[in-house]
């Protein structure tokens, strides 16, 4: 399972990276786009929507299933990865680079501490998706 070190992780599969000021970028895991198969379209929010932790803010859809993505933290997006628009499978080739879905501005930067380690991630979701 690729989990990179430096992110923060919700127990339904965002990966959150801290970008300083307040800011985090937003995507799925590696082991979510693997389990969901070939992504087809993405639903995101648009710049100004405030959302909260928790609660969906867009979705996935592949050729198994639509997923909902669910707000790792709360707070107004400020950035939206427009290129998935007409490539959305950039995020089954690079969930964490490319493929990023949204930027947010936290209302609590220490929302952070409620996310999971990549090892307590990877000890929840392991290879074998348990």
């Amino acid at each position: 399972m690729n989990l990179p070190k430096e992110l923060k992780y919700s127990e339904e599969h965002e990966w959150v990276k801290d970008e300083g000021e307040k800011k985090v970028r937003i995507g799925i895991t590696d082991f979510a786009q693997s389990e969901l198969g070939d992504i087809v379209f993405v639903e995101l929010p648009e710049i100004g929507d405030t959302l909260q932790a928790n609660e969906p803010f867009g979705s996935v859809e592949s050729v198994k299933t639509v997923s909902e993505l669910y707000a790792p933290v709360n707070g107004k997006v400020v950035e939206v990865n427009g290129e998935l628009e007409d490539s959305p499978e950039l995020v089954n080739e690079s969930p964490y680079e490319k493929g990023w879905m949204i930027v947010v501005e936290m209302e609590d930067p220490s929302e952070l501490e409620n996310l999971l380690s990549p090892e307590k991630y990877a000890e929840m979701y392991g290879e074998d998706g348990q």
